[in-house]
């Protein structure tokens, strides 16, 4: 894939400033996945998609290179191929990693040491040179965008390449994307990674091409994309259960007004945020419930996978302790808490990483590009909900490092996080643009009736404010979601129907981790647990013979119109020829007039498509 490369080198000797020469060899040696070992099945040196992408490198010998690989594939394995190549061919004599947080830039230091690539994590902008010992520097986002100044000089005093790891941090704010691109544009090379290359808003990152789709919306142009579901199939990540759980909330508003909703049903956006926020709170009965569930999990899960680690993600940094002490009292052991601002946090993630402790709690510094392999159960116990923390956040998770593995998280039964864990298998594309109003048929009618749900209420502006008081928050296992399939009837809190679901073996394969759910769902079903909504097509109790749920319909309505947009995409097929696809497929009329075992099954089938099976 390189050998052009190579024969056209022009010197065998290092250059001066250079104190060693990374070897190409060596970085085939590097495990795929580094730092963790290659998962079941991959080949003892690169996996096929870092070999595809690396021919795809060599023949176009770009200036600039954007690799969207899901998190856990081996990113950083496949750059630093790439970086040691271009060393050995002397087309750059310098490299700079740009990374997110502090934690980051150390696990480059130590990935590139390993093929003989020197770069310093210590550097500072005081410095202004780096040590003629090091190959080159780590740095922050933050970092560049300090002094841009600075980095462009150093950039322009030698053939430089740089590495923007989760590249999407670029357009985070003008101060970072404006300083990224006057500092790096005169690189020699640009090499972008990211797991997630989408945003919630529609800044500009420096260095990617954007293209019009069929709808005229600018999207960004991945030279080569590894998703998550291709991920999937080749077995190099873990697919992930989540459990939701809903239950009872009662709050004090601002204003004095005593509030009481259920978690998980129909609500106006406020009442989710704030039932939301009541849930997470510390002193409530909600999060001891689910922190208890998931350690009966991980007890589950380490009966066959013995090192199995915990995260949980908090809010903020007083919750994070609160819950670590909760964690204790569960477990009788302590928890290992990780806080930004805390000069021994990376110590300590390492530690965990290579420890056998049950739990780790974190707020924000383990929701992106740290490699714990070992973390196999998660709690989602935050309020952020864009789709790209929380793409970021379950990525800590699908590192699969034996056949079999499965992740499982739990999240409160909230709305829009039960969509993005239904979304999970589908790749999305950074939009500059807002797409039309126009959607695919039958979408019209569900944003209608989704807008009446999210209304924003002007009497409700109170109920976030200073006075907010979180009065009760009770806990019930509501659902399992996994491989695009919803399972469970509902039940109490340490009763039969929670218990049998967090039972589950540890280590299964996909189709019989699926199909143990289902056994699952249809005997309590037969036993007469929980909701008849809850029941699967074809089986006793499934909703639809008598009394038609009309907010499941629309949920489901959405649901299919999402993965038919999303497909649509991907397929460069128009909307109306997917829809009448999925109708000879299931039967049924349009959208609009299909029934809830029309739409199951059309919903099912296009994730059937994203994860390549017929």
């Amino acid at each position: 894939m390189f050998d052009s490369w190579r024969a056209e080198s022009v010197s065998s000797a290092p250059p001066a400033s250079l104190p060693t020469q990374p070897s190409p060899s060596a970085a085939e040696h590097l495990s795929p996945a580094f730092p963790a070992r290659a998962a079941w099945g991959t080949a003892g040196n690169l996996r096929a998609w870092q070999a595809a992408a690396l021919e795809t490198y060599g023949e176009r010998n770009p200036k600039d290179f954007l690799a969207v690989a899901t998190p856990g594939a081996g990113k950083t394995t496949f750059a630093l191929r790439v970086a040691t190549e271009l060393l050995a061919r002397r087309i750059v004599t310098r490299i700079a990693v740009v990374a997110p947080t502090e934690h980051l830039k150390t696990q480059w230091a130590d990935a590139a040491a390993r093929v003989g690539i020197a770069i310093d994590p210590t550097f500072r902008n005081a410095q202004q040179r780096h040590g003629s010992h090091f190959n080159g520097v780590a740095l922050t986002y933050a970092q560049v965008g300090a002094n841009p100044d600075l980095h462009r000089s150093r950039t322009r005093s030698a053939p430089t390449l740089v590495i923007l790891d989760e590249v999407h941090h670029a357009g985070d704010a003008l101060t970072w994307g404006d300083g990224v691109r006057h500092a790096f544009e005169h690189a020699e090379r640009r090499l972008s990674l990211t797991g997630t290359p989408f945003r919630s808003d529609t800044a500009p990152i420096p260095f990617i091409a954007y293209e019009p789709d069929a709808d005229g919306v600018r999207r960004s142009s991945a030279d080569y994309t590894y998703g998550y579901g291709d991920a999937l199939r080749d077995g190099v990540v873990r697919p992930v259960m989540f459990l939701a759980y809903s239950g009872q909330m009662r709050w004090r508003t601002s204003a004095g007004d005593e509030v009481s909703a259920r978690l998980g049903e129909p609500l106006t956006k406020d009442m989710i945020g704030q039932a939301w926020r009541t849930a997470l709170a510390p002193d409530g009965e909600w999060i001891p419930a689910v922190l208890k569930a998931a350690d009966t999990r991980l007890t589950q899960v380490r009966r066959t996978v013995p090192d199995a680690g915990g995260l949980v993600i908090a809010t903020d940094q007083t919750v994070a302790r609160a819950y670590a002490a909760q964690l204790r009292a569960i477990t009788g052991e302590p928890a290992v808490v990780v806080l930004s601002d805390d000069a021994g946090a990376s110590g300590r993630i390492e530690e965990f990483g290579a420890g056998r402790q049950r739990w780790m709690v974190a707020v924000r510094m383990v929701s992106e590009g740290v490699d714990v392999p070992r973390l196999a159960v998660g709690v989602y116990a935050t309020a952020t909900a864009t789709p790209l923390f929380f793409a970021q956040a379950v990525g800590r998770f699908v590192r699969a490092r034996r056949r079999g593995e499965t992740a499982s998280i739990f999240l409160p039964s909230v709305p829009v996080l039960l969509n993005l864990a239904g979304e999970l298998e589908l790749e999305r594309d950074h939009a500059l643009d807002r797409p039309s109003k126009d959607g695919p048929e039958g979408e019209m009618l569900d944003d209608a009736a989704l807008a009446e749900a999210n209304r924003e209420e002007k009497a409700s502006d109170d109920l976030d404010g200073p006075g907010f008081q979180a009065l009760e928050a009770q806990a019930s296992f509501d659902h399992v979601l996994f491989d695009g399939g919803q399972f469970g009837t509902g039940g109490d809190i340490g009763g039969e129907v929670e218990s049998d679901f967090l039972a589950i073996p540890g280590l299964m394969e996909t189709d019989e981790m699926a199909s143990a759910l289902r056994d699952r769902q249809a005997v309590h079903l037969r036993a007469g647990h929980g909701r008849a909504a809850a029941a699967v097509p074809g089986e006793p109790g499934w909703a639809g013979s008598d009394v038609v749920d009309h907010r499941e319909l629309t949920r489901l309505r959405k649901e299919l119109n999402q993965l038919v947009s999303a497909w649509a995409r991907r397929s460069s097929t128009p909307h109306g020829v997917v829809h009448s696809r999925l109708r000879q497929h299931s039967g049924g009329p349009e959208v609009p007039l299909a029934n809830a075992e029309q739409l199951t099954s059309r919903i099912a089938q296009v994730r059937n498509w994203f994860v390549g099976r017929t």
